[in-house]
């Protein structure tokens, strides 16, 4: 049985994708770049934390350009051409992660800011009497 598992994973990451989607989750404490096939199934994904920067460290714009660098390694050589970006959240890595991502050579399609916005949905908690 373990084998045959074994060898299904093998096959799929052998698998050509020509194009994909690039998601980039960029919070205030660390910076998340996932990618996907046009789908929606993850292909490889990396973080701030999962590169090896811990604490305050994470939320800067260098440990968003590493995490996305690592992300894409993997794509180049299973041959992705085209992407497109989907940038979400307001932290300090969202610019520093594009930028390595165009720097990578995938030609990007289009950029989205897909980042959730309320229509003045719900009440915000008390202001902090200091």
């Amino acid at each position: 049985m373990p084998k045959s598992v074994k060898k299904i994973n093998l096959r799929r990451s052998k698998r050509r994708l020509p194009k994909g989607v690039i998601h980039i989750q960029a919070s205030f404490n660390n910076t998340i770049v996932t990618v996907t096939d046009i789908r929606g199934q993850v292909v490889s994904w990396s973080s701030a934390g999962a590169c090896g920067f811990k604490g305050t460290k994470k939320s800067t714009p260098f440990a968003a350009q590493t995490a996305a660098e690592n992300a894409i390694r993997s794509l180049i050589d299973r041959g992705m051409k085209q992407a497109e970006v989907m940038i979400s959240g307001p932290g300090p890595g969202r610019d520093t992660a594009l930028r390595a991502i165009r720097r990578s050579g995938i030609i990007l399609s289009f950029v989205r800011d897909v980042t959730p916005m309320p229509h003045n949905g719900c009440r915000p908690p008390r202001k902090r009497r200091v």
